[in-house]
């Protein structure tokens, strides 16, 4: 029986023979120790989608063990059902992910799916990056995932390995480099089996070649890797130098009554429809009693988030567009923005 001839030591997949190899040992490597994720089990176009959108920006032991994505597909388990629902009821199933915006793409592509595709999911790589909300690496998952197409994927674990395999001196987030991960995903990218090579890719990347330390010893491509025959794959990837963290204050008012408690809309698109504890004025906050401090990140800002219990029996801030709003049962409350909610799990008043 003939075998792949062993690729050059340390050296990236180039040749033709090697490419194969490379793929063939990716491909083998998924099959046999792969995780058995739930949207693994479908080939539905749309439970995948809902599935990418939701791992865009959480972890994957996130949205399993607090079973976000099955309780998606239970709420809206077609385009159709999402496409139907009110937009509040999509950020409460969302609530707590953050970057609402995914879910609100989400109903817009459903939308655009049963309003104008006659409830058909595209199965072109063109047609499903016309889909609001959907770029090219969330289109080729879903081409190769869904449909078993040659599609290429470029995610933050696969730009990690390909900077090990690569040793690239270049920072990855340059235009140059980000054109040479996607050209080397579509030369590297298998005709066959892709769903495997795919899946397989990325989470070499994301359970092996970690970052800090890489598991190189039990690495199924480690032969092809530049890095690791320099001994120094910690030392990638290289970025750009990052932007100054920007440290910001938040002033907000807890005012509760009996088994109520006071919120307020968002203003802003990126927030639209959710709500949150009524803000004030840093000088409308002097001498009040702080109930609680919390720091959250969001964009390049780092918010100290303090918490205050109004004076006395005075009322909520006149002019706010506030509810009051049964807070002894967590489904009743509107969706709220992630601070808000966890200003309020800490103070044990959900």
């Amino acid at each position: 029986m003939d075998h792949d001839p062993p690729p050059s030591a340390g050296e990236p997949p180039t040749t033709p023979s090697d490419t194969i190899a490379f793929q063939r040992a990716v491909i083998d490597w998924f099959d046999r120790d792969g995780k058995d994720y739930p949207w693994r089990r479908t080939n539905d176009p749309y439970a995948i989608l809902v599935s990418e959108l939701m791992l865009q920006q959480t972890r994957i032991a996130v949205v399993l063990e607090r079973r976000y994505y099955q309780r998606w597909m239970e709420r809206f388990p077609t385009p159709e059902a999402l496409a139907s629902a009110r937009e509040e009821d999509v950020l409460k199933a969302w609530e707590g992910l953050g970057y609402y915006n995914r879910a609100r793409n989400l109903q817009r592509a459903a939308r655009d799916i049963v309003l104008h595709r006659g409830g058909t999911f595209p199965d072109t790589l063109e047609g499903l990056q016309s889909l609001p909300g959907v770029g090219r690496y969330t289109a080729g998952a879903v081409a190769s995932f869904a449909y078993g197409q040659s599609a290429p994927i470029v995610d933050g674990n696969v730009i990690r390995l390909f900077s090990r395999i690569f040793a690239d001196w270049e920072p990855v987030d340059s235009a140059p480099m980000k054109r040479a991960m996607w050209e080397r995903a579509e030369r590297l990218t298998p005709e066959t089996a892709v769903r495997s090579y795919n899946s397989g890719i990325m989470e070499i990347g994301q359970r092996i070649c970690t970052r800090g330390t890489p598991a190189c010893l039990i690495c199924p491509v480690s032969a092809w890797c530049r890095a690791r025959s320099l001994g120094n794959p910690e030392e990638f990837p290289i970025k750009k130098s990052t932007s100054r963290v920007v440290p910001l204050d938040e002033h907000v008012l807890l005012h509760t009554r009996d088994d109520r408690v006071f919120l307020c809309p968002e203003a802003g698109s990126r927030r639209n429809g959710l709500w949150r504890l009524p803000e004030i004025p840093p000088e409308d906050a002097a001498g009040l009693p702080i109930r609680l401090k919390l720091v959250y990140g969001i964009t390049r800002f780092r918010v100290t988030l303090h918490v205050y219990a109004p004076k006395g029996d005075s009322p909520p801030p006149s002019g706010s567009a506030g509810r009051w709003f049964d807070r002894s049962d967590s489904a009743s409350l509107p969706p709220l923005g992630a601070p808000y909610r966890r200003a309020l799990e800490d103070l044990a008043l959900l």
